[in-house]
């Protein structure tokens, strides 16, 4: 990885791990918020994101978000 590369996580336990090391927490109320931009195809926020890290990436974390949301509660 080079200088300015970001490491993007991919798989669900680096991902998680990255979320609380940037939030300090994976509350549900942080989960509902962030599947709900994630979720919304005419979000700038989620056009942005798709068409950097692409369909499948997108589909990966909103995956996990769901995951993370089943494991709390």
């Amino acid at each position: 990885m080079s200088n300015g590369e970001i490491n993007i996580p991919r798989d669900y336990n680096s991902w998680k791990q990255m979320i609380i090391q940037c939030e300090g927490s994976l509350s549900s109320d942080f989960i509902e918020k962030r599947l709900q931009v994630l979720k919304s195809s005419t979000d700038d926020y989620t056009q942005k994101f798709k068409q950097a890290y692409g369909e499948d990436y997108l589909k990966a974390v909103i995956s996990w978000f769901e995951k993370a949301k089943n494991d709390i509660g």
